[in-house]
């Protein structure tokens, strides 16, 4: 069990008079987080894998719903994606039922999204929970041991499953992979044709670290263009991916429309490309570190409220800063290299936005991803 960052968060919106929504990928840990939560209470469990829970919450009358609900003064519906409608019953609990808690989990945000948005809109505090964060990682396990085990990190990512299953790796990937990228993403979003999902997703894993064009794209995979921005919109609403816009204000020749997109995940990447070879023999060890921490930045800006924006930033002439963060009026450019070097940022940058230019690499890594 790993200590949550957004655990205490949650906590203290125990009997606000609001649902608690935690939404993620399957296996981050949303059920084993609200559990812990709840495990000193007296609460009603009710999970929406089970036909029955989905018949019994699939509009209920609020006198059905007082019979189940009985004198529990907690309540957890777990995967709530799954039951048709569940908004409207969810807000007639908010509504009707005052004194009841109510805790919320559901896999994928595009389903959950637009089931809970309208109906719940100003009576639900909703949270996004990641795989484990480096932090909480190292704070598990200690600085020496989280120390050894950064290669592993970046070759079989953070999920909690595959942290727990040492040795099995690839194994416990490949589970999470068949299980949920693919059933759940084509159930939820209407994607007709899985093996264009799959080639799509090879590309992106293909292209971490670099620009991502659409068009390109469309010719590599053989569909249009509209389909590619919709099948990606669909796997970052899904937490597999996301995308970084490029940072442009005033410099004339800075590229302004161009996207990079990274995986949530390390080790799910890996397992979509199928390479587990180690660090020192890969090509792409750049991008892995690239894409290890800037996911883990943003994870970070999220549990903790930062309102950062990142980007990355490019010109026409080639130079380019990895990820460009705003922040409460700052601007910071850094570059990642996994072995320490001196890095010239480009002068045209740090006049222009009077920013700052940090090099992040393998020696001061952790003050970056534990802001």
């Amino acid at each position: 069990m790993f200590d949550r960052t957004i655990e205490n968060t949650i906590k203290e919106k125990i009997n606000g008079g609001k649902a608690i929504v935690v939404v993620g990928a399957r296996q981050v840990g949303k059920t084993t987080l609200l559990n812990d939560i709840l495990k000193d209470k007296d609460y009603l469990f009710l999970d929406a894998d089970d036909p029955s829970t989905r018949s019994l919450l699939q509009s209920p009358t609020t006198e059905q719903i007082r019979t189940f609900i009985g004198d529990y003064k907690y309540i957890f519906l777990d995967e709530a994606q799954r039951i048709p409608g569940i908004g409207l019953t969810l807000k007639i609990i908010t509504d009707q039922f005052k004194k009841v808690q109510l805790f919320v989990s559901g896999s994928s945000s595009f389903d959950l999204g637009n089931e809970l948005n309208e109906p719940l809109t100003g009576r639900k505090w909703e949270y996004e929970l990641f795989p484990i964060s480096w932090e909480e990682y190292e704070d598990k396990i200690g600085l020496i041991k989280s120390e050894q085990q950064i290669e592993n990190r970046l070759l079989y990512g953070l999920y909690p499953e595959v942290i727990n299953n040492q040795g099995k790796e690839r194994e416990t990937l490949k589970n999470l992979v068949n299980s949920y990228l693919y059933r759940d993403i084509l159930v939820f979003s209407d994607i007709r044709k899985p093996e264009v999902l799959e080639k799509l997703l090879q590309a992106l894993a293909l292209q971490l670290g670099s620009e991502v064009n659409y068009n390109e794209l469309s010719g590599l995979i053989g569909i249009n263009k509209i389909t590619v921005q919709k099948y990606i919109d669909i796997l970052e609403k899904g937490y597999i991916v996301f995308r970084l816009n490029s940072f442009s204000r005033n410099i004339r020749n800075e590229i302004k429309q161009n996207r990079k997109i990274y995986f949530y995940d390390n080790g799910i990447r890996n397992m979509i490309i199928g390479n587990f070879s180690q660090l020192d023999l890969r090509v792409d060890k750049g991008a892995l570190w690239e894409n290890f921490l800037v996911s883990e930045r943003r994870k970070q800006n999220l549990y903790k409220d930062t309102f950062a924006k990142m980007y990355f930033w490019r010109t026409k002439q080639q130079q380019e800063i990895d990820l460009v963060e705003e922040s409460n009026g700052q601007i910071t450019g850094f570059e990642f290299k996994w072995k320490s070097k001196k890095t010239k940022f480009p002068q045209n940058f740090i006049e222009t936005y009077k920013a700052q230019g940090l090099v992040i690499d393998r020696n001061n890594f952790r003050e970056f991803v534990k802001i």
